[in-house]
């Protein structure tokens, strides 16, 4: 099937040459563009996009406020934040509004690719370095604001655990398949089981779980 994308981002000539370099991909199709978060919300009702990447700093309506209005108007649009900027505050609103990703412009065109058909198998991705952020801002809440750590019914299994530690990284399932030396297809049911063992919903969900568990 092919992912259906919207571009957000007010600088023209960028949303241009992302369209460029995802028209080669028979697989991804660039549906529309749009230039503020305004703009965004009124052309994904109109064009039901599987997959949005979205700027975060455009004017009218910033890309945080219109994931946020996204999640709750459309909730089966995936928003992927794809920006320049990494500092905390821009990280933790933009999760928080409901993108299941986050990635920098300096992202190279395989990772990009990768995490728009991620996020069209309902997978987070994040920037290593995102994922490092997520995961030290939970070791940095209160010792009385932590999930107190408990034994799980069905312990993971040494594969498992190698992929939720590479999983918390950041990688993309082909990427933890790359480094592990296995198929794609075995990751993808090794991630699930690792949701299932850890009761996460998600991606994100499981590192932050696993990290309380002393898994990491």
């Amino acid at each position: 099937m092919t992912v259906r994308v919207v571009l957000v981002d007010d600088q023209s000539l960028f949303r241009e040459a992302l369209a460029t370099l995802l028209s080669v991909r028979d697989d991804i199709e660039v549906v529309g563009e749009a230039g503020n978060g305004e703009e965004a919300v009124r052309r994904c009702a109109e064009l039901a996009p599987s997959v949005v990447l979205m700027d975060l700093r455009m004017p009218v309506l910033d890309g945080i406020a219109a994931t946020r209005r996204l999640r709750a108007e459309q909730p089966g649009v995936r928003v992927i934040a794809l920006t320049t900027f990494d500092d905390d505050e821009d990280v933790f609103a933009a999760l928080r509004a409901g993108a299941v990703g986050y990635l920098l412009k300096d992202v190279s065109s395989a990772r990009l690719v990768e995490a728009i058909l991620a996020a069209s198998r309902n997978e987070s991705v994040l920037q290593p370095s995102v994922a490092a952020k997520v995961v030290a801002r939970f070791a940095q809440l209160p010792a009385d604001d932590r999930p107190r750590p408990q034994p799980l019914v069905v312990p993971l299994s040494d594969r498992e655990l190698d992929v939720v530690r590479l999983l918390a990284d950041g990688r993309s399932n082909r990427e933890i398949a790359d480094a592990l030396h296995l198929a794609e297809g075995t990751v993808k049911n090794h991630v699930t089981n690792v949701l299932g063992k850890l009761g996460a919903r998600d991606r994100t969900q499981a590192a932050l779980r696993a990290r309380s568990l002393g898994l990491l």
